[in-house]
């Protein structure tokens, strides 16, 4: 509770520095305009903001992109299956490799019909790395992107895929007639982004204040009907304190927290507690590149030096489970991999076999990070603790995330900044989805496997499992994939954990889930509402 205290003290130095926005957003507004006005910290957290709102490049952010821009397909709410958006429907070809997607009648922000035309545009944007595109090398075996008429787009594969529905449930739809001029290479970085987006969802942009919040407001024309809300605003934060204050104080109504300011919530009428898995599996990421990590015992003494129950029970609560693969769900789990138990004198014991002292001994090591929340920087003070015992000695960096990304998806990247990273992945809902932070086709600047993993056994684990079409033998197929991973390293697997959203009790029919990302999932913003 001490410590909860002092983050609340800074909190409140954070949020009055920024004091001046809540008047700007609400000042002369009719008081049942207010009340038609959903504020929230929706990027706070590890699924949130990257730094732009160009869905293009974004690997997290979804949560809010997702509220004026839309796919073709999505998540539900649950994160169970795949449903259409501004696809009515889609079919599948027996052989897997075409889809044919139908599409709603539904109109852009400025009044031009969303068409056939505008797909297969978005999808040239996506396939094509010049753009900045995070998706471009899932891309890759598209061969054809068909429209036969304007509601209708044919997507053909060279191989099958099990998982391009999950990668197409993050392409979201972009404008031709308004992007078709800006020159791909000079996309990414456009300000068309920050200052005249245009997407087809429930809710327009409005303005963008530089750090400081952002203003939807209603599309009275979307094809669901005007929504409950006349604006919707994203407000951002120094930290996640700040925003809590700002959720305490009520000029906020929902934010991401941590599992540690949980409980001080739980009890407490006036807000609902939200949780789910995360899906996403935090690793220490060794870079494959440096010398340090060539010897798999090292590797080893650094998971058995690490007690993970103890971190998961003291810091995050319970809310974990340790992961020894990139999985835990239990169909991908095979029988008999390696559990890793905390170990310090086998860990000891490797590195001397190993030859530590030769390879690095007592030289401090980077380890790089853009989780820059209070429980990461206790987690990693826990991991740093631990590892120095055995003689392993890393030196935490946190980053924002653009900084991060600078860094580990350079094309000739300094090793020395981050020999090694943490970091987290999605493991799901798509067992495949896991395939780019791991498979040497996906090294950098072609996806963002950021620890250089070049294992062929691991690559053609994943390619299998890709490429297997009998979804009754995919599991066993990712179980080989865990049984690589587990015995091979290629990171120093941790934990997944639950993640927490916390929202005003004011607020009706609100959707949030903890999705990797922060999605895309059905979140159906336009019935979100907030009594007065």
């Amino acid at each position: 509770m001490k410590r909860l205290s002092r983050l609340s003290v800074i909190a409140l130095g954070a949020l009055l520095s920024t004091a001046a926005i809540p008047a700007l957003v609400v000042s002369g507004v009719a008081a049942e305009a207010q009340a038609a006005t959903l504020s929230g910290g929706f990027d706070v957290g590890p699924g949130g903001f990257q730094g732009n709102f160009n869905p293009l490049a974004a690997t997290a952010g979804f949560t809010w992109l997702s509220v004026y821009y839309e796919p073709l397909i999505t998540y539900d709410e649950k994160l169970q299956k795949v449903v259409g958006a501004l696809a009515s429907s889609y079919e599948v070809s027996s052989d897997q490799m075409t889809y044919t997607f139908k599409l709603v009648d539904a109109k852009w922000h400025d009044g031009k019909p969303f068409t056939a035309k505008d797909a297969k545009f978005t999808m040239g944007l996506a396939m094509d790395a010049k753009t900045g595109s995070v998706l471009a090398a899932r891309l890759k075996g598209i061969s054809s992107v068909e429209t036969p008429d304007d509601r209708t787009v044919v997507i053909k594969l060279s191989a099958p895929s099990s998982s391009f529905p999950d990668t197409m449930t993050k392409v979201m739809m972009l404008p031709e007639h308004a992007l078709s001029s800006i020159p791909a290479d000079q996309l990414a970085k456009n300000t068309w982004w920050s200052t005249a987006p245009i997407g087809t969802g429930p809710f327009k942009f409005t303005k963008y204040v530089s750090d400081q919040y952002v203003e939807l407001a209603a599309n009275t024309d979307y094809r669901g009907g005007k929504p409950a809300l006349e604006r919707v605003i994203n407000r951002y934060f120094a930290n996640p304190a700040a925003a809590i204050a700002a959720l305490r104080s009520g000029e906020i109504q929902f934010t991401y927290v941590d599992s540690n300011d949980v409980p001080t919530f739980k009890d407490n009428k006036d807000f609902k507690v939200i949780e789910g898995n995360s899906f996403v599996v935090n690793y220490l990421g060794f870079n494959h590149e440096s010398p340090l990590w060539k010897d798999v015992r090292v590797r080893q003494a650094v998971m058995y030096a690490i007690n993970r129950d103890a971190i998961i029970q003291s810091l995050y609560g319970g809310a974990a489970k340790p992961a020894n693969c990139a999985y835990v769900a239990e169909q991908l789990i095979p029988q008999g991999i390696d559990t890793y138990a905390y170990d310090p004198e086998k860990a000891k014991q490797l590195l001397t076999e190993a030859g530590w002292d030769q390879i690095n001994g007592g030289k401090p090591i980077t380890l790089l990070t853009y989780y820059t929340t209070p429980l990461a920087t206790n987690v990693l003070a826990a991991v740093q603790a631990m590892l120095a015992q055995v003689g392993i000695d890393i030196v935490p960096r946190a980053v924002d995330a653009p900084t991060y990304n600078s860094i580990v998806l350079n094309a000739t990247p300094d090793i020395a900044q981050f020999q090694l990273v943490y970091a987290g992945l999605q493991n799901g809902p798509d067992a495949g989805s896991i395939n780019v932070g791991l498979n040497e086709k996906q090294i950098p600047p072609a996806g963002p496997n950021v620890a250089r993993v070049r294992m062929p056994d691991l690559t053609k684990a994943l390619d299998s499992a890709l490429a297997e079409p009998d979804s009754t033998k995919r599991d066993a197929a990712y179980q080989d994939v865990c049984k690589v991973m587990n015995t091979n390293l290629p990171w120093a697997t941790l934990w997944v954990a639950n993640r927490y959203g916390i929202v005003s009790t004011k607020v009706k029919d609100f959707v949030w889930t903890p999705a990797p990302g922060g999605g895309p999932y059905q979140a159906n913003p336009q019935k979100w509402s907030i009594a007065e």
